[in-house]
């Protein structure tokens, strides 16, 4: 059993009922954060998919709180380490095995950079698949749709997929719906949506999109949780 609760943007709590995972926690400055970082729960490990500001977001402030690591690209751990934050750095293709179970790096199509007064390398972007709780969850951080999503389908077995939405930044709608196929998944989170106004709105072209897809749409309302048994 995991539970996923929804923050706003690309920002998720993974529960496996004892360890919480948390995804790319941009609070400080997000419009849809349903809380404040400070406000958080015990944290046990950070996953940030890429360097840009509402990725990164709180990442290092919230591993310093929770003496906590953050589980990043090579160039981006280094990054967070630079600003206090303690890190354990991967790279596309690792594995590595934690108390709350397994993280799998995987490619992601997009940029990565910390822009502030200029912009700083933070290597390249990624994705996680993470085996916790029984179940085994892909998260796909901000990506373009690319057919190598099939070998990830079928390295791992995925039940649940996190996919960005948005469109202009990332895939959208109908393109997502593609990637949960080669991904063949059980279930679809959308993420990476509304909070801008270029970005679409609402989940429901994804919704519409899924209908007649083999995997279930699941939408989870900022600030709510969903259980997956």
């Amino acid at each position: 059993m995991i539970e996923l609760t929804y923050y706003g943007h690309s920002a998720f709590l993974l529960s496996n009922g004892d360890q919480n995972i948390l995804f790319d926690p941009w609070f400080s400055g997000n419009p849809l954060a349903s809380i404040a970082a400070s406000e958080l729960p015990k944290i046990d490990a950070i996953l940030v998919s890429h360097g840009h500001a509402d990725h990164l977001g709180d990442a290092v402030e919230i591993s310093k709180q929770h003496r906590v690591a953050i589980i990043a690209p090579f160039e981006l751990a280094m990054f967070c380490q630079r600003r206090g934050a303690q890190v354990f750095p991967m790279n596309h293709g690792g594995r590595a095995t934690f108390d709350f179970g397994t993280v799998r790096m995987t490619r992601a199509i997009h940029s990565s950079a910390y822009v502030d007064k200029g912009a700083e390398y933070t290597g390249n972007p990624c994705g996680f698949v993470v085996d916790t709780g029984g179940k085994t969850l892909y998260y796909a951080g901000d990506t373009a749709l690319f057919s190598d999503m099939k070998l990830i389908g079928e390295r791992d077995d995925i039940d649940i997929a996190l996919v960005p939405i948005g469109d202009v930044f990332t895939m959208g709608a109908e393109d997502a719906g593609v990637a949960v196929d080669l991904l063949n998944a059980d279930f679809a989170v959308p993420m990476h949506y509304a909070t801008f106004e270029v970005l679409d709105q609402t989940p429901q072209k994804f919704v519409d999109e899924m209908a007649s897809r083999a995997a279930e749409a699941v939408v989870i309302e900022i600030g709510k949780s969903h259980r997956f048994d």
